[in-house]
Parts: C-alpha cells; sequence; structure tokens
C-alpha cells in the first residue's frame, strides 16, 4: 500500500479530487498566513535584523500559528471542505489540551 492510499485512509476520504483540494488548501493557507502576518510582525516590531533569531524564530511561529489556524478553517470553508479542516483543528486543539467535545461526550445518553 502506497503512501498516498494509506494517508486518504488516515484522513477519512475516498476521493482524489477532496485530496487534491485538501492539499490546495494547505499550500495557499500557509502561502497567505506568512503573507498576512508580516504587516503584524512589522508593528510589533518583531524583524530579524532588530533581534537574535532565537528569539525571532520563536515569536514569529507564535504569532504565525494562530494566523495559520484561522485561515486554514477560512480557506476548508470557501473549498468546501469545511467539516475535515475542522475535525482537523479540534484534534490539534486536543493535544493543546482543549478540547471541545468534551461537553458532547458528556451530554449524549449512552
Amino acid at each position: 500500500m502506497n503512501w498516498y492510499v494509506k494517508l486518504k485512509q488516515r484522513w477519512g476520504i475516498s476521493s482524489d479530487w477532496q485530496a487534491l483540494l485538501i492539499f490546495i488548501v494547505f499550500g495557499v493557507t500557509g502561502s497567505t498566513s506568512v503573507k498576512v502576518s508580516a504587516p503584524l510582525l512589522e508593528m510589533l516590531g518583531v524583524v530579524s535584523d532588530k533581534m537574535a533569531w532565537y528569539i525571532f524564530w520563536p515569536l514569529r511561529i507564535l504569532i504565525i500559528t494562530p494566523i495559520y489556524q484561522v485561515l486554514l478553517l477560512f480557506f476548508g470553508f470557501v473549498a468546501f471542505q469545511f467539516p475535515f479542516f475542522w475535525n482537523m483543528e479540534k484534534k490539534m486543539l486536543k493535544r493543546f489540551g482543549i478540547d471541545l467535545d468534551k461537553g458532547k461526550k458528556e451530554d449524549q445518553p449512552s
């Protein structure tokens, strides 16, 4: 079994078109988040020529990450793939200790 088939199974998708849309959304989101965050970084004074690399890069990543997450949901919605990306976001947030499904599991009858 090749990596592509495994990836589609892991993501729970069956269509090659859906996989293509998902790849496009990831690409567009990454590029856009870097481009959109540049003015914000500059406004906050987070520029590489004014600070050490070991301060600049962690700050840059901390600022770009939430922008990326919001844009990922937006572009996922535009590409009609919002449920896929929303589930991915919930998994990521759960790794940070934020469980958005916690209340739903408790409220469901057994």
